[in-house]
């Protein structure tokens, strides 16, 4: 008996035809960006080089999409069996989310018809921390692709091909904790190589990195709950309720560790008085901080995470406060010094939302034409 089944729903809904109107605006104004160049399209700068694309894209959504890492890592190396039913729709949303990430990546680049070059040994330059992060990025879609294809072998029946598949899987499996776990760290090497430009309270140099994986299993497995909520009510599935209680219970465990190693660097480096500088910095950091916490008292307790809605509000509370403290380091508080100014410009601002719905509407289309979505007795 199969434990996955596929959604018998009507794709063409009026909220799919709005999503499709968002997706329209993104497709004619990323031809815009590719005909007369990103300067047509966006507020870039020198001291800017990178924006609402590249951060949202590749650093807070890559962490959206860290579910299917974070499950993996559950499942295939804790050995916690029970999550086994929510890998496939994890897997799903960290293929799509990365391959957005990527997507935005070549979107930004400004002499794109060169990608190419970062796959030629004798082009790249082995010291930068962008190359790794793109070489994780690229292979990791494909990783996660890989993972996918036994939905579609189980969608057209070819048992033969996914056994062939489930004999060498592992590896790719390995290879998908493997790649993310790098890429996330080496979005805390960015923090370090950027130095004083910085602010002080998110530059910790040596544990940036175990605080963006921190973040981004925080990130991914409030993700997998927000997701998990939304479906079971938008396609009016029995709720997964009683699985994702103990997925919040981790995010406590994580989220604890990951505010533990943060204030602890900031008082040993004796940069805690910066908190109650009231600038803009020390307001960012508050509210930054009062959104991770407020998720753990909630999830804290055991009543109150084992109602429904308020476990869905804890895990989108902490979803915005990982996007919130990824901004703030990236964008927000970020000083390229004096005369430099950025805020995004209206179509950046619609190219962004483009993308997120057209990754929503292949979603949907995926799972009312696959197997992806648990059988609700399982």
């Amino acid at each position: 008996m199969n434990h996955h089944v596929v959604l018998n729903r009507p794709l063409l809904t009026p909220p799919f035809l709005v999503l499709g109107a968002f997706g329209v605006t993104a497709i004619v104004l990323l031809l815009v960006r590719f005909f007369f160049g990103i300067g047509a399209v966006t507020n870039l700068n020198g001291g800017y080089p990178w924006g609402i694309w590249v951060v949202y894209d590749i650093v807070v959504g890559t962490a959206f999409a860290c579910g299917g890492y974070a499950l993996a890592v559950t499942v295939y190396v804790f050995n916690k069996g029970r999550y086994h039913p929510l890998v496939r729709t994890a897997v799903l949303t960290s293929l799509l989310g990365y391959a957005l990430g990527a997507a935005g990546a070549f979107v930004d680049m400004g002499r794109y018809w060169n990608f190419y070059n970062i796959f030629l040994p004798w082009q790249v330059n082995t010291h930068s921390v962008m190359l790794e992060v793109a070489l994780c990025v690229f292979l990791y879609v494909t990783v996660l692709a890989i993972e996918f294809l036994p939905t579609v072998f189980e969608k057209y029946r070819a048992e033969n091909l996914q056994k062939k598949l489930s004999g060498v899987l592992f590896f790719f499996i390995a290879l998908g904790i493997l790649l993310p776990t790098m890429h996330q760290s080496s979005l805390g090497s960015f923090l370090i190589a950027m130095g004083w430009k910085v602010h002080p309270l998110w530059q910790t140099m040596e544990l940036q990195p175990l605080l963006a994986i921190l973040s981004a299993f925080i990130m991914g497995f409030s993700a997998v709950i927000f997701e998990a909520s939304v479906g079971a009510a938008g396609f009016k599935r029995q709720p997964e309720t009683p699985m994702l209680v103990g997925i919040g219970k981790i995010i406590v465990g994580v989220s604890v560790a990951f505010l533990v190693v943060r204030f602890g660097t900031l008082l040993v480096t004796g940069k805690l008085g910066l908190i109650f500088a009231l600038d803009l910095g020390s307001l960012m950091f508050l509210v930054e901080t009062a959104m991770f916490v407020y998720p753990v008292v909630i999830l804290s307790s055991p009543t109150r995470r084992a109602e429904g809605k308020k476990l869905f509000y804890a895990a989108l509370c902490m979803m915005l406060a990982g996007a919130l403290y990824r901004f703030d380091a990236f964008l927000i508080t970020f000083n390229p010094g004096e005369g430099y100014a950025y805020f995004p410009a209206l179509p950046e601002i619609l190219i962004t939302v483009g993308m997120v719905a057209i990754e929503v509407m292949v979603y949907l289309f995926i799972v009312t034409r696959f197997p992806v979505l648990a059988r609700e007795e399982h």
